[in-house]
């Protein structure tokens, strides 16, 4: 075997895509079960998915409304990944293991902001 290559890479073609897929269900799962500020912002999604459906923009501005929501998701995705993974190697308190969570969560703050700006930025050219 090539020592380059993990024995935990998965294979080439169309088995890798549906094992993809296996595994990006099994970490939506994931983070439903153990991360409330997940379910806190699928929240979110689902009441800004269905106010951007009705509001009376263009479908451009719709998808662009929902796209930033989503994004707060995948950016806190990662945020979770990156803190079991620190929690993973070690529950030792260390600055170093501080400063890679607080770096997610500030990730997660600006996807935030973004999405807020985004809604303002639409709502106010709508009906302003």
């Amino acid at each position: 075997m090539d020592q380059s290559v993990s024995e935990f890479k998965s294979k080439s073609g169309v088995k890798r895509i549906f094992s993809a897929v296996g595994y990006s269900i099994d970490g939506l799962k994931a983070a439903w079960e153990h991360e409330h500020a997940f379910r806190q912002e699928i929240l979110v999604v689902v009441i800004g998915t269905a106010v951007a459906l009705g509001l009376p923009v263009s479908a451009f501005q719709k998808l662009f409304l929902i796209a930033v929501l989503v994004l707060v998701l995948i950016v806190e995705l990662i945020n979770s990944a990156i803190e079991a993974i620190v929690d993973r190697v070690s529950l030792e308190r260390h600055p170093l293991s501080k400063r890679a969570k607080d770096l997610g969560s500030a990730a997660v703050l600006l996807s935030a902001l973004i999405a807020a700006a985004s809604w303002g930025v639409v709502l106010f050219n709508r009906f302003y």
